[in-house]
């Protein structure tokens, strides 16, 4: 890894944490790097995965609360708590 700090999942946009998800992927499949560096690769990379699931879960609640007309037509949106 390089010697810039690392973020918290938590702060990266989306598109951010997928993108270092990938890279991470790429890493780890190119099997040079030590074990050491392979467990803490592994490790950023779950972190990684758990910040993604919880922003497409929540994405996922939100398009379910999207309310349908008697046709079966988006009638509008029921807000989210």
């Amino acid at each position: 890894m390089t010697d810039t700090p690392i973020k918290d999942p938590e702060s990266l946009s989306f598109e951010q944490a997928v993108a270092e998800l990938e890279a991470i992927v790429r890493k780890l499949e190119a099997g040079q790097d030590t074990l050491e560096t392979s467990i803490t690769l592994y490790e950023r990379g779950v972190a990684l995965k758990k910040r993604c699931e919880n922003e497409l879960k929540e994405a996922q609640m939100k398009v379910e609360k999207i309310s349908l007309d008697a046709a079966g037509n988006p009638a509008g949106t029921i807000p989210l708590e």
